[in-house]
């Protein structure tokens, strides 16, 4: 069996460039102790995902509702808190030695399940507040966020990929009729939609795969090359918008949170978008340099 590169500085978890200041010092060492503690009990990694996702909900009814005082501060906690379980499920499955795509693609629907429902809780409220409208807003900012995380994510576990030899799901889509496998390889396939050049460049680092020493160089250009693009597409990501969430909510204009996702947050990915081109045509022509 041919080798696989994998690099080996890469212990656990994500280095250190894909990580932001709360998934560094809060969210992952929180769900790495949590990870951990989940071991003995036989509670699998699953199990996790699905109780992430009722978390969310159930922040989503206290931020929507606020049935007692103190409701709202205590939804922004149970939503931050996602976080972390969202981090323990992959560093149980790890743990365990039960990671694999269908778990990916069973904490992927999990993620989007409870947003979904948070969405439809917050079109609720503002439908009492500014009418029909609020519709327009919640649904259009719920797919553009769609759009927003799907590109951001996929980017950023491609990047796991070339940089540290990480597979991901899009590598081998799962097969079947299933509602989750066909969800997944929708997700897959919108990821290819917008990765543009990202697919080349994917081409061309599986068929590095076989010979060890190329793929080591290409990880290193990878490295080098596209590293510039992760801060961007992590503020298309989950923490950002936890976090404003939150603080519009706070603040008594909750659909200030979407009106962002909706304009600012859109212009931002179509920057992304751009920016990934140019980090892909930049790595090829450095990869197919060093062959000359």
């Amino acid at each position: 069996m041919a080798t696989v590169f994998r690099d080996e500085t890469l212990k656990t978890g994500k280095p250190r460039e894909l990580q932001d200041p709360l998934n560094r010092y809060l969210y992952h060492p929180l769900a790495r102790r949590l990870a951990r503690a989940l071991v003995p009990t036989g509670i699998s990694p699953n199990m996790v995902s699905i109780a992430g996702a009722i978390v969310v909900v159930l922040a989503a009814i206290l931020y929507t509702t606020a049935p007692f005082a103190g409701a709202v501060l205590l939804a922004y906690a149970l939503h931050l808190s996602w976080h972390v379980i969202d981090g323990a499920d992959g560093d149980l499955a790890r743990l365990t030695g039960k990671a694999s795509p269908n778990g990916e693609m069973i904490d992927g629907m999990c993620d989007y399940f409870g947003h979904a429902a948070l969405y439809i809780l917050f079109g609720m409220l503002l439908d009492d507040q500014i009418g029909g409208a609020a519709w327009l807003l919640v649904v259009g900012a719920g797919i553009s966020r769609a759009v927003q995380s799907v590109f951001a994510e996929s980017q950023r576990r491609t990047y796991l990929w070339w940089a540290y030899g990480v597979p991901w799901i899009a590598k081998a889509p799962p097969t079947g009729d299933g509602i989750g496998q066909r969800l997944t390889r929708l997700y897959v396939g919108a990821a290819r939609a917008m990765g543009g050049a990202t697919e080349t460049v994917n081409a061309v680092v599986a068929a590095a795969e076989p010979d060890l020493v190329e793929r080591k160089r290409i990880a290193l250009l990878a490295r080098e090359t596209c590293r510039a693009t992760l801060p961007v597409q992590t503020a298309l990501g989950a923490n950002p918008r936890t976090v404003l969430l939150g603080l519009c909510v706070l603040g008594g204009h909750p659909a200030w949170f979407f009106a962002i996702e909706l304009l600012p947050l859109n212009a931002l990915l179509a920057f992304a978008v751009a920016q990934q081109a140019r980090c892909c045509r930049r790595l090829l022509t450095l990869i197919a340099g060093g062959r000359g």
